[in-house]
């Protein structure tokens, strides 16, 4: 038998502690995030998760793992405070060595502010569509740039002013008169979802996980030149995988594209505005709030009015409350989860989340 001399068997251990340790470690907020994380980190490393799959984003309670997968990291992914206000303190606290890149701020994603009232306002379906179009114009210019990192640069810095700014001030969140405004919401029970700013949910759209996947490329490559090839590869077919995904759900979308259909919490704009769909309304202000009987009544209008076909609920939300809305209308509840809290996490959880929302709606005739 051959015998590897002991300096060579020294050597080659030492060259594979060096390889592993020059893999970043990094710490993602929820499912979805994770999931384009390690699609793009693929054959090199794995990345934490620090909300764990079924539980709530909005107020979790970390575990003594989850902090240290904060505080181990050198790069933290996460869609923002506006989703998980109670993670902002632990980010700051614990991940004082982590590059931070704030997800729901990157500049040429699809941002779309909360919409408001039972009944969402009317829609202009032109400027929808030409709005689709126009970004994934814009999209596509992103993708023959891969590798210009300047739009990337301009994010590399924490930066909670640009962050309150853009309407996202927890505290200012708190303070400015929600109290009365939307029947009997309770800030304790849905902090940082507030229905002021930017809507959080923004994971639900195939665009900007396209963006995101060049983004985390691109962070992970500098810190890890070792495998940045390994990154822009896994990333790029990151995107055409989601291109395909997207092409088929909106083929088998197109049936219900003008059937009506309201939604337990207003979770899923994003996936409607990527694929043309629009809710009729919103049972409930928030997914931690109960919605009045004032509500109820006026929902249960916009299901009649709108010959509403299909309301989606969510798995954690009581089924009587919407048979109660749907009580002589013929339509039926499907539920389906933003969150994919079902799906086995890793890099396939991402895909798998889009067709499972795609199959739920067009089962919506």
């Amino acid at each position: 038998m051959l015998k590897t001399p002991l300096t060579s068997v020294a050597a080659l251990m030492g060259f594979a502690s060096v390889s592993v340790a020059d893999v970043p470690k990094v710490a993602t907020d929820i499912a979805p995030v994770h999931s384009l994380v390690a699609r793009v980190m693929q054959g090199v490393g794995e990345p934490g998760m620090v909300v764990p799959n079924g539980a709530s984003p909005h107020h979790h309670s970390m575990r003594p793992s989850e902090a240290l997968t904060l505080s181990q990291a050198d790069v933290v992914f996460w869609i923002g405070e506006a989703l998980t206000p109670w993670l902002e303190g632990p980010v700051d606290e614990l991940a004082t060595e982590a590059h931070v890149v704030e997800l729901l701020n990157l500049e040429g994603g699809v941002a779309l502010p909360f919409r408001e009232g039972v009944g969402f306002e009317a829609h202009d379906h032109g400027d929808e569509e030409q709005h689709d179009d126009d970004h994934h114009d814009a999209h596509e210019d992103h993708d023959d740039h891969g590798d210009d990192h300047d739009a990337h640069a301009e994010h590399e810095d924490h930066d909670h002013e640009a962050h309150a700014e853009a309407g996202h001030d927890h505290e200012e969140d708190h303070e400015e008169g929600h109290d009365d405004e939307h029947e009997g919401h309770d800030h304790a029970g849905h902090e940082g979802h507030d229905h002021e700013g930017l809507d959080p949910h923004v994971w639900l759209s195939p665009e900007n996980a396209m963006l995101w996947l060049d983004v985390i490329a691109a962070e992970l490559s500098e810190h890890d030149v070792e495998n940045a090839a390994t990154y822009a590869a896994n990333a790029a077919a990151g995107k055409q995988e989601l291109k395909e995904v997207k092409a088929e759900i909106k083929a088998s979308l197109e049936s219900v594209r003008d059937g009506g259909f309201v939604v337990f919490h207003d979770a899923y704009q994003y996936f409607e505005h990527s694929f043309g769909l629009y809710a009729a309304g919103a049972i409930s202000l928030g997914d931690a709030s109960d919605p009045s009987p004032a509500r109820i009544a006026e929902i249960q209008q916009v299901v009649k009015q709108a010959q509403v076909s299909c309301v989606f609920s969510e798995p954690q939300f009581n089924p009587d409350m919407v048979a109660t809305v749907l009580e002589g209308s013929g339509a039926k509840t499907v539920v389906i989860d933003p969150l994919g809290a079902a799906l086995e996490p890793g890099a396939g959880f991402y895909p798998a989340l889009l067709k499972e929302l795609g199959a739920a709606m067009a089962s919506c005739q």
